[in-house]
């Protein structure tokens, strides 16, 4: 649309203008703040602005133009704040008058920046030299266009010819607007295009093709694509779409290839494409797809070639109609196969004997099919896609067991869903367990296995929301100190596994909060000392493993040997390995004369020290971490920082 003036026009942001004609603001002497960011704008003409003289505020930011007018804002002697950022600046020969514009008022159109071509794209063009500005022999007689809303024109940036316009590469963050209503293709790959806006090609009724593939869409309109009956080719593979909007691929009648390939889609709709009886190749491969409702694939009648291989299928009751499917219609050639169960992992689902796909009495909830009770397959189809995705991708689920063991994660992963009981994340490359708020939708959670990582630190809350957890492994990692905001969250907690760690000593706020453990394991860590009192607060404890460690009983550890006499709780008998004369001895067998120090002896604190950061270097109290590319504050550094 245009933009005809108003009487009060102030605010005209966020909106779909996508031109500014040259009577658009004719008489519009008296407004001083004009706001245009936000839209769609793609051609303004010569003298859009002429009879702004009284304009103090005009905002263009965020839309797609790529070419203006020599002496736009000349007749603007009173213009104090001007936004031209993110936009799609074409910087050649036409756009150099801006640049010497911009330098002459060095206080706005802050950030300004060429688009293209590639050369200079980035760079402020205030900045750019006028030698810079060039034009090719055929752009040198180019003549500043009317902007026809009926015709449209074609990007400066790009390229059009026999009705196709070639905009790939160019460094593109959103569609341009105004195109050319003749054009029949449309090439956007390779751009930085992330979302596709409503109606953004419906002007465009003699589109047959369009390519948005290798882009950085993760959003799409539902009525996008709407009135394109001619369109036969979509490509969108390459980008992180996750969800395809209910009715996206409505009307398009004409449709035969669509490639959805390399999305992180995890769910798609029973009807979504039910406008597509011409479908000839559909690629749904390489997504996060974990289940299908019956009769997704039931319009598409003149289906050739389908993909859905590399998605991780969980093979129970409500997948068995696609591997009926399959073998009815031996149409899917890239191999897909199932991810879970285990017992049918690695198995092409075409090739299962359908009696194997079975549901447990108490399945996990599926993002499209409906289970019912009995175990069985629900054929009613769920029209809308459910939030709580049925396993997190390479993952194992079966009754209400998640099992991510040995997938060499770094991090929990996400999408866990809330029905989990017990979730298995042993054998794996965690290193960090970060306060992501990973466990506060899991209401049903009751153990977690995170044994056998590489795990070294535990941020403060990283258990908030678990307090249904009542097992906690944390064996054989890398753990050198514990303090209780580690375990926060865990307040129902009856077993914690510290097993085979480097834990070196316990103060008396290492288990605070953990009124519930009932047994708790310190076996195989390098306990030296424990300081007093740091068991009271575990008012359940009754099994405590302080077996394989190496405890120096001097003073400061006589009031263990006391303690343990004192409590009914199974130990073991945890022994002595300093002094000499002491070694291999129980500490419940140690005369309390004989824990002494030796005089002026040192007071070791056993409070953990701060460690330097490994990607800095620290000096005595200064901790260098300056270009260092970090993308966070270093964790864990002494008083003073550099």
């Amino acid at each position: 649309m245009s933009c005809p003036l108003l009487a009060e026009l102030r605010d005209l942001s966020e909106n779909f203008i996508q031109s500014i004609p040259r009577k658009a603001f004719r008489g519009a002497t008296d407004i001083k703040n004009l706001q245009l960011d936000k839209n769609h704008i793609g051609c303004i003409e010569d003298g859009a602005f002429r009879a702004m003289r009284g304009l103090e505020v005009l905002t263009l930011n965020n839309n797609n133009i790529s070419s203006i007018p020599v002496s736009s804002f000349n007749h603007m002697p009173k213009l104090r704040t001007f936004r031209l950022h993110s936009n799609n600046l074409h910087c050649d020969c036409h756009l150099a008058w801006l640049a010497q514009w911009l330098r002459q008022r060095p206080t706005v159109g802050l950030f300004t920046q060429c688009t293209s071509p590639a050369e200079l794209r980035g760079l402020n063009v205030a900045e750019v030299q006028k030698h810079e500005f060039s034009c090719s022999g055929h752009q040198e007689s180019f003549a500043t266009q009317a902007c026809s809303v009926g015709g449209g024109s074609c990007p400066a940036m790009c390229t059009c010819s026999n009705n196709i316009v070639d905009c790939r590469g160019k460094g593109l963050t959103a569609i341009p607007a105004n195109l050319p209503e003749s054009m029949a293709e449309i090439r956007l790959e390779q751009n930085g295009i992330k979302s596709v806006p409503p109606g953004a090609f419906s002007p465009y009724k003699k589109l047959r093709r369009i390519d948005l593939s290798n882009n950085q869409i993760s959003e799409i309109a539902p009525d996008a694509f709407q009135g394109l009956r001619s369109l036969n080719s979509l490509v969108l593979y390459g980008n992180k779409i996750t969800d395809l909007p209910k009715g996206v691929f409505d009307g398009l009648y004409a449709l035969q290839l669509l490639l959805l390939n390399a999305n992180k889609i995890h769910c798609v709709r029973a009807n979504a494409f039910q406008d597509l009886q011409n479908l000839s190749l559909l690629s749904l491969y390489d997504n996060k797809i974990q289940t299908l409702a019956k009769g997704t694939f039931t319009s598409l009648r003149a289906i050739q070639t389908l993909h859905l291989a590399q998605n991780p299928f969980i093979c129970d009751c409500n997948l068995k109609w696609l591997a009926d499917y399959l073998r009815s219609n031996p149409i899917e050639t890239s191999g897909a196969r199932c991810a879970s169960p285990r017992r049918l992992a690695n198995k092409r689902i075409g090739q299962i004997k359908s009696k194997k796909f079975r549901c447990s009495v108490r399945p996990i909830a599926l993002s499209v099919c409906i289970v019912s009770r009995s175990g069985t397959e629900d054929t009613r189809l769920s029209n809308a896609c459910n939030s709580d995705p049925v396993c997190p991708p390479k993952c194992r689920c079966e009754s209400n067991v998640v099992d991510c063991s040995n997938l060499k994660l770094t991090k929990i992963p996400e999408h866990i869903p809330s029905s989990t009981n017990e979730l298995r994340l042993n054998n794996n490359d965690i290193t960090t367990l970060e306060a992501s708020g990973a466990f506060k939708s899991l209401s049903q959670l009751k153990k977690i296995n995170l044994s056998n990582n590489k795990i070294t630190e535990i941020e403060d809350g990283a258990f908030e929301g678990a307090s249904s957890v009542i097992e906690l492994h944390l064996t054989a990692n890398q753990i050198d100190s514990v303090r209780s905001s580690m375990f926060r969250g865990l307040e129902g907690l009856r077993m914690l596994m510290l097993r085979n760690n480097k834990i070196s000593c316990v103060h008396n706020d290492s288990f605070t909060g953990l009124h519930n453990v009932r047994l708790l394991s310190l076996y195989d860590n390098q306990l030296t000392t424990i300081t007093p009192g740091a068991f009271d607060t575990l008012q359940a404890l009754s099994t405590l493993n302080l077996l394989a460690n190496t405890f120096n009983c001097d003073c400061r550890l006589a009031w263990l040997g006391d303690w343990l006499r004192s409590r009914k709780i199974v130990t073991g008998n945890p022994r002595c390995q300093r002094p000499g004369f002491l070694k291999e001895i129980p500490l419940q067998d140690v005369a309390l004369p004989d824990f002494r120090c030796d005089e002026g002896q040192e007071e070791l604190s056993c409070v953990p020290r701060p460690q330097c950061p490994s990607e800095c270097t620290c000096l005595e109290t200064v901790v260098r971490c300056s270009n260092k590319h970090l993308h966070s504050a270093a964790q864990r550094h002494p008083q003073k920082r550099d």
